[in-house]
């Protein structure tokens, strides 16, 4: 009996005197810290068309920030607008049928945007993120998955990926023979502000 006590009085005395370490935020960056989106961010786009080919292209960033809150990321956000009239997709001909008004209709909008309302961590370094998507004037709910990719020094990456479809936005030109989703796959870099 004295040793059972002995023995426990020994493990709560270690117990004790065992500093107890906090654990780290996913992010090495400061409980809150805010990046403006670089315009060397990727915003690639993916349509199928039923006979097996697709379009792929891109829409350059016109201006955008998020911020980080290492400490809780449901508390994160972002917040991005995109420049349709800069649409490429190596062929000059889609590109032109693109910016007019049968789909983005970049002379009366020339800004698509996105404005995050909720995130969910997913792990520990992802989330869903949910927000309002705006183009050609229509606005409605969208969710995007996004996964950390690397940081560097005052940089920061996120590679985030989403389905959105055509149709609600008055895109849906084409459509069954061009796929009404739209898959989006881009690489977000971030600049410390």
């Amino acid at each position: 009996m004295k040793t059972v006590a002995w023995t426990s009085a020994i493990a709560l005395t270690i117990a004790m005197a065992t500093p107890v370490i906090p654990a780290q935020p996913a992010f090495a960056a400061q409980a809150i810290a805010h990046y403006r989106i670089d315009p060397a961010s990727h915003i690639g786009f993916h349509v199928e068309q039923v006979s097996g080919g697709a379009i792929n292209g891109s829409i350059p960033v016109a201006s955008g920030h998020f911020e980080i809150n290492a400490q809780d990321l449901a508390h994160s956000s972002v917040t991005i607008e995109l420049s349709p009239g800069g649409v490429a997709t190596g062929q000059p001909r889609i590109d032109a049928f693109l910016r007019s008004n049968a789909v983005f209709d970049t002379q009366t909008y020339p800004a698509i945007t996105f404005t995050s309302t909720n995130v969910v961590p997913t792990g520990p370094k992802s989330a869903t993120i949910t927000g309002a998507l705006t183009a050609r004037g229509k606005s409605r709910p969208e969710t995007f998955q996004a996964a950390f990719s690397k940081e560097n020094g005052n940089r920061m990456s996120f590679h985030v990926t989403g389905d959105i479809p055509r149709l609600p936005y008055g895109m849906g030109v084409g459509v069954p023979i061009y796929s009404n989703v739209v898959s989006f796959d881009m690489q977000l870099e971030g600049v410390r502000e």
